[in-house]
């Protein structure tokens, strides 16, 4: 069934007006995240049955399904950016992959050379955190003033070192059952059991879908090694399925269902080659579900969504007011506002590791509109990471023997168009470039005109040399640091501040010293802080993109750096 648009409201009012009561009387809904990696909507619900996946498809018979959910960018930490922020990559200089090793962590890690990785001048380029405006924080923060229990397990990968005032947990123990009783929680795991690496990872893992029957995309030639590739990666997504099935288990067996909204989704499109790192369908388009409790809502919906709206459509579930620095929009909860769905999505891509290049991308309902800044450069990304897939090295060969025709050597073309059109309906696969069809005139210039007002409006910083970026970020390519907190004692309470803009101030409240090296436990600093006997306060002040200040104790009346 279709959902419309009068029921999401009308289900979104009662979400909110009855605050979903646990036996704890908890006023705010637990919500989960499942996302996975590198999966596109290869999934039965979305009318591909080639992958078995019996806990999805239960979950999706309860969700709401959305049908055009998509990614800002065909790659993991650009993408991540958008979705921790509520911002477009381009906008707060988040659009390279991989700027820093912060993919798993809080942060502490060196800075070294990344192979190869030259921006489109031919700098070399470190790895560095990005700094972000001042303004931007980490969705996740908001949520924690609100008194959410933060959990993510364990992939960060937002091209900053992830904040300690992010999340109460952030590794891979990290979990809801951790929090207090009757706290709301705000878990994220992640699985990475179908990510581009396990195509060679799981290589000596039986197969369990028929390589021979497997569907080949019309841009895939039909050989073993194809096959094989096409084979694994279906058969990831069933080792996906039984994930999700452990961690759904684990809120049915708490209790928790009927006070959990729990979503799913990929991080971007699937890990084969013309999938992840592509501006396509093949690369941007995601599956994603929405779960209420008690499935009061359930059924396929086609609105357009980006990946910049989830930060704000959790804030609003939980009914938290969005900034309004967020660039994206509420599609669900009370701050979702009638009339506001989105008529366009829009991508990007940039500097894929160590291949770099300049593309923007506008996307309705029915057409995609492309505009390459270097035509010059095949549409094919020379990543060297990706040649780790036997399927791209097989590629490659029969394109050097000139054994690759008509579609399935579209991709290797020594240049690419300056734009390109495709009618995603008619042509799902985006093969079939319809830009100088004058049939289609007005829509391109509809399409050209949505990408510049687009531009103009969140500001593109793509346009920059990523080395001259970097060092705006991080002057003389140092990092900056955050300012230490400034502590005074006022009413028997100690009150913190820090002189660096944007800054977040975390705590801890212990009777023992502070463990060297701790980056859990962190408290976010709101109100001050009254000490009971024999206790010490221990502060920090953290900003994206800086390093971490140093960390001030409090005990007997002093200040101690």
């Amino acid at each position: 069934m279709k959902i419309s648009y009068q029921f999401l409201i009308a289900f979104t009012w009662f979400i909110n007006s009855n605050h979903l009561l646990t036996a704890q009387k908890q006023s705010q809904p637990n919500i989960l995240w499942i996302t996975c990696e590198d999966i596109s909507p290869t999934l039965s619900f979305y009318g591909d049955s080639t992958a078995s996946t019996p806990t999805l498809d239960k979950l999706a018979a309860e969700s709401l399904i959305y049908t055009n959910a998509f990614a800002t960018v065909g790659v993991c930490a650009p993408s991540r950016s958008s979705i921790i922020t509520g911002m477009y990559p381009i906008s707060i200089g988040t659009h390279n992959m991989r700027t820093a090793k912060d993919y798993n962590g809080w942060g502490l890690r060196k800075y070294n050379l990344p192979s190869n990785a030259k921006d489109i001048k031919g700098n070399k380029v470190p790895l560095y955190s990005v700094v972000t405006p001042p303004e931007i924080k980490c969705f996740t923060e908001y949520l924690r003033e609100a008194g959410y229990y933060c959990t993510n397990n364990v992939k960060t990968d937002y091209q900053f070192a992830a904040p300690v005032s992010a999340w109460d947990a952030n590794n891979d123990k990290a979990h809801w059952k951790n929090r207090a009783e009757g706290q709301p929680f705000f878990a994220v795991f992640n699985l990475d059991i179908t990510h581009e690496s396990r195509i060679w990872l799981n290589k000596e893992l039986p197969l369990t879908v028929d390589k021979e029957t497997v569907p080949l995309p019309p841009y895939y030639p039909d050989n073993p090694v194809v096959r094989q590739d096409v084979a694994r990666n279906y058969s990831n997504i069933e080792l996906l399925d039984k994930q999700v099935a452990d961690l759904i288990k684990e809120i049915e067996d708490a209790g928790l269902l009927d006070n959990t909204i729990i979503f799913f989704y990929s991080d971007h499109g699937g890990p084969l080659p013309r999938g992840k790192r592509e501006h396509y369908d093949s690369g941007l388009k995601v599956p994603f579900l929405v779960r209420f409790p008690h499935s009061k809502a359930a059924g396929r919906v086609d609105e357009l969504i980006s990946f910049v709206d989830l930060a704000p459509t959790v804030l609003s579930l939980a009914g938290i007011q969005v900034p309004d620095y967020m660039q994206g929009r509420a599609f669900l909860g009370t701050h979702k506002k009638a009339g506001t769905a989105r008529n366009y999505v829009f991508g990007s891509g940039d500097r894929f590791d160590d291949y770099s290049d300049r593309i923007r991308t506008v996307r309705d309902k029915n057409y995609l509109y492309v505009k390459n800044y270097y035509p010059e450069l095949p549409a094919y990304k020379d990543v060297t990471y990706r040649k780790n897939i036997d399927m791209m090295n097989t590629l490659l060969s029969l394109r050097d023997k000139d054994s690759l025709k008509g579609p399935t050597a579209q991709w290797f073309k020594p240049h690419k168009p300056a734009e390109e059109l495709y009618d995603v309906n008619a042509d799902p696969y985006n093969m079939h470039n319809i830009i100088n069809d004058s049939a289609y005139a007005n829509k391109v210039k509809e399409m050209r005109t949505a990408l510049e007002d687009w531009l103009a409006t969140v500001g593109d910083k793509g346009a920059e040399v990523e080395l001259d970026l970097l060092h705006k970020m991080w002057p003389g390519g140092v990092q900056p640091v955050t300012s230490s907190p400034i502590l005074e004692y006022v009413n028997d309470k100690i009150t913190a501040s820090t002189g660096t803009e944007g800054a977040s101030l975390v705590y801890i409240v212990s009777k023992k010293p502070l463990e060297p090296g701790l980056n859990a436990g962190w408290q976010l600093y709101q109100n001050p802080i009254k000490l009971l006997k024999g206790e010490r306060a221990y502060f920090m002040a953290a900003r994206i993109g800086f390093a971490d200040s140093k960390v001030v104790e409090y005990i007997k009346g002093i200040s101690i750096n």
